[in-house]
């Protein structure tokens, strides 16, 4: 098992935070001494919330780089708007 305390304020992280749960994409935002504050990534919007550092993470998959946060981005953000349809 893993803790939040491990990961690094201002990473993109791929983590699992249970066994059965699905692959979620997390970035670490701020960081206190006993919580940090991430925004967690989901198909379709994006949350922001208060972890404690001792809260478990089940596994963490991977560190992401400037080049994948990058790709992401283009990405997640292009296609935000695919799900509004306009009024006209």
């Amino acid at each position: 098992m893993y803790s939040y305390a491990l990961l690094e304020k201002g990473c993109y992280y791929l983590i699992q935070e249970e066994e059965s749960s699905s692959i979620v994409l997390i970035r670490v935002i701020l960081e206190s001494d006993h919580c940090m504050f991430i925004s967690r990534y989901g198909e379709t919007e994006e949350t922001q919330h208060w972890k404690r550092k001792t809260d478990a993470i089940y596994e963490i998959i991977e560190l992401l780089d400037d080049k994948m946060v990058k790709e992401w981005e283009a990405s997640y953000f292009n296609s935000e708007g695919a799900y509004y349809e306009d009024e006209e």
